[in-house]
């Protein structure tokens, strides 16, 4: 925990509620998969291929031949590290009670290894890991009732096949979205190979968020295997990865095509989003030619972007984190994320430290991620 975890809410700001007291949505929350794990649950004959390598030894968010990183040496150095890269949560009832510990009513659940899964270069093993990895979410995780709800992973590499999945789960009580994985992605998410999954998301109502994750790859994040340190990679790898995705979402005119799809962002933080918006805007007066589908400057579509908070920054005067947030209009499009049970995770205190104004503190824990989802209060979908 951070010092800013253990300091009081700014008095200018009191909040009339307690934590306990308000809706906290988290919309970035892992569990734990193993090969093992999803071994049953695969088609053959990636069934077996899992059950091989169920026993390998297992590091942070790292297994050979199923989420390659530091021990597969042929992506990333092996950086010393000193955070717990053993807190992980194995079962729907531990995470539901740490959950409670940390106020949190509803959780939205993504994958641990499979936030790498764009690396996997078989396109019939990532499509059978997603399959499989959905099939024991759903039987052993996902539970409206527990408030753990469920994103369907998708694999890019085959979006016929994710769409499907989308259409699978749709209907399902206990999924609310489906999660894009962006490490080690070659071709970005605006690439129109990827139309089948909007067609399916804006057909079914599903909304989709985009997750990073730290990884060094020949292609993506760009030249990030050149820093000399963790600390470089880690700060700019996640952000660095989902501005690149948004920017070819909105240059290729995705937002355009699938207008009623709604979309996230998590693991970034929040303070690149006015720049980005800037950045755009200047060069779209002047190259909007390249653009001519885009009937709005580029700020536009972003507005429409849901933000996640974790990694939330931490600027010595909070005050300044309300400015950022409100130079892209975020009161409405900011959503608390905490990335537990991970070793850089946000407590809610830490966000309630933030100065914001009533409305906006309970629109970013719970009401922004509700109108986003589609969901009541109890995580039941209303369409």
């Amino acid at each position: 925990m951070t010092q800013l975890e253990t300091r009081q809410r700014p008095s200018s700001a009191a909040a009339s509620e307690s934590l306990e007291d308000v809706l906290i949505v988290d919309t970035d929350v892992h569990v734990h998969e193993s090969p093992g794990e999803l071994a049953p649950y695969a088609d053959m004959p990636w069934r077996v291929a899992l059950e091989h390598i169920k026993d390998n030894r297992e590091s942070y968010l790292d297994i050979p031949s199923f989420s390659p990183g530091v021990s597969d040496g042929s992506y990333q150095a092996k950086w010393p590290t000193a955070h717990e890269g053993a807190r992980m949560v194995w079962t729907q009832e531990q995470m539901r009670l740490e959950l409670d510990q940390l106020n949190v009513d509803l959780g939205l659940l993504f994958p641990d290894h499979l936030l790498k899964l764009p690396v996997l270069t078989q396109v019939d093993y990532a499509t059978a890991i997603a399959r499989a990895y959905n099939r024991w979410l759903a039987e052993h995780w996902a539970s409206q009732a527990k408030g753990l709800l469920g994103l369907i992973v998708v694999a890019n590499h085959d979006p016929e096949d994710a769409a499907r999945e989308i259409y699978r789960y749709a209907d399902n009580p206990d999924f609310a979205g489906a999660y894009l994985p962006c490490a080690g992605l070659d071709i970005l998410w605006g690439n129109r190979k990827y139309d089948p999954i909007y067609r399916a998301a804006q057909d079914t109502g599903t909304p989709l968020l985009l997750h990073s994750v730290t990884v060094t790859h020949p292609v993506f994040p760009f030249n990030n295997h050149a820093f000399d340190t963790e600390l470089a990679r880690h700060a700019t790898s996640h952000t660095f990865s989902i501005m690149s995705n948004l920017v070819d979402l909105v240059t290729r005119g995705t937002f355009v095509r699938f207008p009623e799809v709604r979309f996230a962002v998590s693991e970034a933080g929040v303070s690149w989003m006015p720049w980005l918006m800037l950045r755009l805007n200047k060069e779209y007066m002047e190259r909007r030619r390249d653009v001519p589908f885009l009937k709005h400057p580029p700020s536009h579509y972003l507005k429409q972007v849901y933000v996640c908070t974790q990694p939330i920054e931490e600027p010595e005067n909070l005050q300044d984190l309300v400015t950022l947030i409100d130079l892209f209009d975020g009161e409405d499009r900011t959503m608390f994320a905490s990335d537990w049970p991970h070793h850089d995770f946000d407590h809610p205190m830490k966000l309630d430290q933030v100065p914001l104004s009533e409305d906006a503190r309970r629109k970013i824990f719970g009401e922004n991620a509700m109108r986003y989802l589609g969901i009541d209060a109890t995580g039941k979908k209303l369409r």
